[in-house]
């Protein structure tokens, strides 16, 4: 279907741009209301996924074109927000890391590089890989999730059309039928939209089981400049109950991690923060309901 012309755009280039512009932003409105009914089954992917991940396995988002430039801006984002190890990140990319700025000409053809990258990065059984193909046929994609699927990764293929061999090639087939572009084949519209807004609420999930968000903040960013900080400052104050001074005194305590200055606010002292998150698995709200915090 993503390669369908649609009807109702074929006179697109004739309109006004007003006209056309309310068309592009009803059929990006149209891309994210189709990932409703694949919800229970991005549930299902993420329950699978984090035992692995607690584990310590890696987030690996394989795919070509569109959809592993939008998987790598996901993945970069992680570390910055929520402190994710970039070690625990891995891209399996068509066409090599040059294939994110420019076109690779039969990258997405590649089914042997694909084998290459996977065995290259000794994906194993504690790893989730995650393979995006609007189309759900692009070789290279598919042969990357049924080699990690071999070596025991759990694997999860995300395609805009429905029956297709990449969401057969996975344990987990997530479909969001996006349907026909406005631009014929241009799945960098709907469908690219659609992966966006899949691969943020994986992610972003992910990290909220794993404990690094607490009250909707995220609790273990990297303050790396002033804004940052500030923000980091107003987290320990607000969760803590503390003035802004006080938060500011146990954050270069903590060398500046949100979660144990929380605790040093309260009261503890850096070795007792660092204990209390130990024990309750980096988790702040069971650390601050500890017995000593």
């Amino acid at each position: 279907m993503t390669e369908h012309v649609d009807p109702r755009y074929r006179a697109l280039d004739t309109w006004d741009s007003l006209t056309a512009l309310h068309a592009i932003w009803e059929s990006q409105i149209a891309a994210v209301a189709a990932i409703g009914p694949a919800l229970p089954g991005l549930a299902d992917l993420i329950e699978d996924a984090l035992p692995r991940l607690q584990a310590g396995g890696r987030l690996v988002y394989a795919g070509a074109g569109t959809s592993i430039r939008i998987a790598v801006q996901d993945g970069t984002e992680l570390g910055p927000t929520f402190n994710w190890p970039e070690a625990r990140t891995h891209y399996l990319i068509a066409g090599g890391a040059q294939a994110l700025s420019v076109g690779v000409e039969g990258a997405e053809d590649d089914a042997g590089d694909a084998r290459a990258q996977v065995a290259a990065a000794g994906i194993g059984a504690q790893d989730v890989v995650l393979g995006l193909a609007a189309s759900g046929r692009t070789p290279f994609t598919i042969a990357a999730l049924q080699a990690a699927r071999a070596a025991g990764a759990l694997t999860a293929g995300i395609a805009c059309n429905p029956g297709t061999d990449l969401l057969h090639a996975a344990e987990h087939g997530i479909v969001v039928e996006t349907g026909a572009e406005v631009v014929a084949g241009s799945t960098r519209m709907k469908a690219g939209t659609a992966q966006k807004v899949v691969l943020n609420m994986i992610s972003t999930q992910i990290m909220v089981r794993l404990g690094h968000v607490h009250d909707g903040l995220m609790v273990d960013l990297r303050p790396q400049n002033e804004k940052l900080r500030a923000r980091a400052r107003d987290m320990v104050a607000r969760i803590a109950g503390v003035a802004p001074e006080r938060a500011l005194d146990a954050l270069e305590r903590c060398d500046w991690r949100v979660k144990p200055a929380v605790l040093v606010a309260r009261g503890s002292s850096p070795a007792q923060a660092d204990a209390a998150l130990t024990a309750a698995g980096g988790r702040l709200r069971a650390a601050m309901a500890g017995p000593d915090t």
